[in-house]
């Protein structure tokens, strides 16, 4: 099968229009049109409703979005490999959460770099939910997360434990007076979830909700308002007086973990790369 047909599909089932597709891929509208309805020929069935100013994926499309974006995993993987055969070398593939990229692997990519020596790396920010398909199709070789996939005879190492601190813009804010200045949430979890409904029932409503800390820390930083964020991140705004800790809020502990396959024939590098991970991250206060 064409992979141009599958990389267009999923451009319309993302922008849920046919203009703003062909815009995105640099192609003709009628192109797009094309391509779709050659899948759809090959296929047999209908992906799209096409209604006025509103294309919605069929039954099918929506089954479809799944197996599209593994065979283009696959694909991709697969041209990756044989390249880095020809060359010798070999390709990990680790993959976070947003949070966790952002807030603490990010600076941790050198060591990686320097140590790993022969070994290409391929880092990508993805969803708890397609990490996990990714480590069921063992197209991904190591996730990192603060809610790690529960599967059967998949190896999980405690890398970090994170330090989440309630922060606001004003000096001298106590827990109680956190309802009159806007509250952002930050995805953390779902632990972090069930302590903060328990502990934070006082917060008020959020006016931004995230997956983002560094969008949270910006929108604080501009707006004003209070947010739980990583210690480690907000240290130096702490350091400068830009931001403060609200008194009496308790910190919330996460921790994060790496999880992999133990058969993988990656196994050595894998545990490699945990190694220096667990290392690096053990001599910083996160």
């Amino acid at each position: 099968m064409d992979t141009d047909l599958l990389k267009t599909f999923l451009e319309v089932s993302r922008t849920r229009h046919f203009g703003k597709a062909a815009e995105n891929l640099y192609l003709t509208r009628s192109a797009v049109s094309f391509r779709i309805k050659q899948l759809e020929g090959i296929l047999g069935v209908e992906l799209f409703e096409r209604l006025r100013n509103n294309i919605q994926p069929t039954p099918a499309g929506e089954r479809m979005l799944g197996h599209a974006e593994a065979v283009l995993n696959a694909w991709e993987r697969a041209k990756q490999d044989i390249i880095l055969n020809q060359q010798h070398s070999i390709q990990l593939t680790v993959s976070a959460g947003p949070n966790i990229w952002e807030a603490y692997l990010q600076p941790y990519l050198q060591p990686l770099h320097m140590e790993l020596d022969g070994v290409s790396l391929r880092t990508d920010v993805l969803s708890a939910s397609v990490m996990t398909r990714q480590l069921i199709e063992r197209s991904l070789d190591i996730a990192i997360s603060f809610d790690p996939p529960k599967l059967d005879k998949l190896e999980l190492v405690k890398l970090a434990q994170v330090n989440l601190v309630l922060v606001a813009d004003q000096h001298n804010l106590n827990l109680a007076q956190t309802s009159s200045i806007p509250y952002i949430k930050v995805d953390w979890g779902t632990a972090f979830n069930i302590t903060h409904a328990q502990e934070f029932t006082m917060l008020p409503l959020p006016v931004l909700h995230t997956s983002s800390a560094r969008m949270a820390l910006d929108f604080i930083l501009n707006n004003g308002g209070c947010a739980f964020l990583p210690e480690v991140l907000v240290k130096p705004y702490l350091t400068n007086n830009t931001l403060f800790m609200v008194k009496g809020a308790n910190n919330i502990t996460r921790n994060v973990y790496a999880a992999y396959w133990p058969e993988n024939e990656r196994l050595v590098y894998i545990e490699k790369t945990i190694a220096i991970l667990a290392q690096t991250l053990s001599h910083e206060t996160v």
